[in-house]
């Protein structure tokens, strides 16, 4: 007789710190513990790859939980925030020279510990995201994982018809080429231009330098998104934590 997908199988792992799936779906957030256990009957949720059913435990420190095919975070320790960095702001936790650092906007509104995942110089702005999930953090910075970052950038115009071929055939910097993955002009505002630009380069200041190369130095910086996460109406100098679907998305952008 053919074997039951449902049933546990003898070598799933049943941690000692390990709850009931609808009580840990529950806690992350998914939906209310009845929902959850809906969910589960319904066979749309997976724990380490297999079909959970009715009665599973699961640690949301060790498992894979997945719902509805994106993976969710259920460590309720780990946490994912999105925040708008003015300008003038040194992205660091702790500047030695005194200067108005992330800590200074992060004060006592998280209680764990946080690092950024990558940085903006101090005279750019927009989207930072901050986490203590080393592991995802590191995917997101790593340049083989590719993950998208979209600037929204006031350079000195006019913008010649040829300039966005150029950028995204690849120009050579001291350090090595780079290219754009997207490039398009947004507003000519008198002797400036705004432009809207993506890459999935990480090297500091890469995009001020890339501009000057090209002769179109960079007046204001904004990131708009890093990979599936918008910057959106978020306003300067706050926070808001990402959604169980934007941490999904953000896996998902990783390969996880």
């Amino acid at each position: 007789m053919p074997r039951d997908d449902r049933s546990p199988k003898p070598d799933a792992p049943v941690y000692e710190s390990a709850e009931r799936l609808q009580k840990v779906l529950a806690a992350a957030g998914v939906g209310s513990r009845r929902a959850c256990e809906d969910l589960i009957f319904r066979r749309r949720v997976t724990v380490n790859g297999r079909v959970a059913q009715l009665g599973d435990k699961a640690d949301p420190t060790r498992d894979v939980i997945v719902v509805d095919g994106e993976r969710l975070q259920a460590d309720v320790r780990l946490v994912y925030v999105a925040m708008n960095k003015p300008r003038g702001v040194v992205t660091t936790m702790a500047d030695e020279k005194g200067r108005t650092e992330l800590a200074d906007f992060i004060g006592a509104r998280l209680e764990q510990r946080v690092y950024h995942v990558g940085r903006l110089d101090a005279d750019s702005e927009g989207l930072l995201l901050l986490t203590n999930d080393g592991t995802l953090a590191h995917k997101l910075m790593h340049p083989s994982y590719e993950v998208l970052k979209t600037y929204l950038a006031e350079v000195a115009g006019p913008i010649p018809r040829n300039l966005s071929k150029r950028l995204l055939a690849g120009v050579e910097l001291e350090d090595g080429p780079v290219k754009l993955d997207s490039f398009k002009l947004v507003d000519t505002l008198g002797k400036s231009a705004q432009v809207e630009l993506t890459l999935h380069e990480g090297r500091k200041h890469i995009v001020r330098r890339l501009m000057a190369e090209v002769g179109h130095p960079v007046s204001r910086l904004i990131r708009t998104s890093i990979g599936p996460i918008k910057l959106g109406d978020l306003r300067t100098g706050r926070l808001r934590r990402l959604t169980n679907a934007e941490v999904a998305a953000l896996f998902k952008a990783v390969g996880d």
